[in-house]
Parts: C-alpha cells; sequence; structure tokens
C-alpha cells in the first residue's frame, strides 16, 4: 500500500515536500512516480525516479528546475520537495509505483497507487 502525504495550504513562491511511504512492500525495487490532477483536467505525470540500482529521474517541462524526487530507502519512503510553487501546482498529487527494469516511467498502468494529497497554491 502506498500512502502520499505532506500537502497542505501555501503561498506561491513557497515550497512543500511530499511524502509517498511504502507498507506492506519494499520500494527498493520500484521506480516511483509522481502524478498530479486539478480540477476538470486530466491526471498528468510530474516526475519520476528508478529504483534503487538507478539513478534516473524525469521531470515534466512544467516543474523542471522547482521540484526535486529522492528516495530514502532506509524510510522505505520517496520524497518530492517542490519549490517556487506556482498556483497552477495546485491539485491533488498521487504517487504510484511499478518494477520498470531500466529508468522510470509514468503511465497510468502503474502497479500501486497510493492516495492522493491536496496541495493549494495561493496567489
Amino acid at each position: 500500500q502506498l500512502q502520499a502525504s505532506g500537502g497542505g495550504l501555501v503561498q506561491a513562491r513557497g515550497s512543500l515536500r511530499l511524502s509517498c511511504a511504502a507498507s506492506g512492500f519494499t520500494l527498493d525495487y520500484y521506480a516511483i512516480g509522481w502524478f498530479r490532477q486539478a480540477p476538470g483536467k486530466e491526471r498528468e505525470g510530474v516526475s519520476c525516479i528508478s529504483s534503487s540500482g538507478g539513478s534516473s529521474t524525469y521531470y515534466a517541462d512544467s516543474v523542471k528546475g522547482r521540484f526535486a524526487i529522492s528516495r530514502d530507502n532506509a524510510k522505505n519512503t520517496v520524497y518530492l520537495q517542490m519549490n517556487s510553487l506556482k498556483p497552477e501546482d495546485t491539485a491533488v498529487y498521487y504517487c504510484a509505483a511499478a518494477i520498470i527494469p531500466v529508468g522510470c516511467g509514468l503511465s497510468d498502468g502503474m502497479d500501486y497507487w497510493g492516495k492522493g494529497t491536496q496541495v493549494t497554491v495561493s496567489s
């Protein structure tokens, strides 16, 4: 089971750190992706990180340079550090896990999905 947390209300240009924690299995072997869905919009992939054996990361153009994904294997947790937040970053953020041999991905066919956490950025 995956659980995303760390969302909240923040002013524009502020920061938040989201956490994606796993229970019942270890994240070491899984690539992890962060997705978001704003009201009235389709879900979009934001960032992903390869399994512990690799070092690949990916960022959508809309968050490149502002967001950073990382993993702490000892805590079985993946983080999404979000800086310089904009009102257009407002959405429910989800994390998901998938076995991906090389690199990472952001497809709808991820193996596990967590419940989302709301991020609201005020102007």
